[in-house]
């Protein structure tokens, strides 16, 4: 005979069915304007809470937001077609990790995070469901956060296996120390870095020839570095 639940055990279940929802602030398709997936097709969604408060983020996370359940979210995934990925962005999307959870399990697409590269035991519980990391290293320098650098390297190590590369957005104010602590950690576990200018608007903060200067001084330290700026700026792209 099928077993009938309690009350409290109906009301529970509701209680955590309720509460397992994200505020994301869009949902769109576009084109990858950062890193080394450059140039294809995603569909991107946006989640709206971060751990971190950079000086140099330009996105509104206080209005225009929705809550979606993980259920709703897999529907709305699955009506795309010919997409290269599924980009977790934000805010941080490893903020969302019991949400996360029981969402990608049922996405069909390769799942592509887009993360600050801080919250390493969020990324333990979500690892086997997440194909691409590009993640961040922020230099104090330019987000006007504290160092960060333990916290990398202890992701860097949670997502042993997977492919990862860093992203570093860098200003005219860019330390010495930063440069070297940036190769080390390429170079100890052999990812690719990503240069990336801080933006005004849609020009970069730092002239060219600053910019070139320090590509180079990332060079002569660690050879695997390009120098990739923010393409969907240059191009208005969404």
């Amino acid at each position: 005979m099928r077993s009938l639940k309690t009350a409290p055990a109906l009301m529970q279940e509701k209680t955590l069915t309720m509460r397992n929802k994200a505020l994301i602030k869009e949902i769109f398709q576009s084109i990858q304007g950062e890193g080394l997936y450059t140039g294809v097709n995603q569909l991107f969604i946006r989640f709206s809470r971060c751990n971190l408060n950079c000086s140099y983020c330009d996105t509104d996370f206080k209005t225009n937001l929705k809550e979606y359940t993980p259920q709703e979210l897999a529907e709305i995934t699955a009506e795309y077609k010919n997409i290269h990925s599924v980009s977790l962005t934000g805010g941080e999307p490893l903020m969302e990790t019991d949400f996360l959870k029981e969402f990608l399990p049922l996405c069909t697409h390769k799942i592509y995070l887009e993360t600050n590269g801080v919250l390493y035991e969020n990324l333990k519980q979500l690892l086997n469901f997440i194909d691409i990391i590009s993640m961040d290293i922020k230099l104090p320098s330019c987000t006007k956060n504290r160092d960060l650098f333990y916290e990398h390297e202890e992701f860097i190590k949670a997502a042993e296996g997977k492919e990862l590369f860093a992203k570093i957005v860098f200003g005219s104010g860019i330390l010495e120390s930063e440069i070297k602590k940036c190769a080390e950690l390429g170079r100890k576990y052999s990812i690719p870095l990503v240069l990336q200018p801080e933006m005004k608007g849609n020009k970069p903060e730092p002239d060219f020839e600053f910019i070139r200067k320090i590509f180079y001084n990332f060079i002569e330290l660690y050879p695997d570095v390009r120098l990739i700026g923010q393409n969907h700026k240059f191009l208005n792209l969404r």
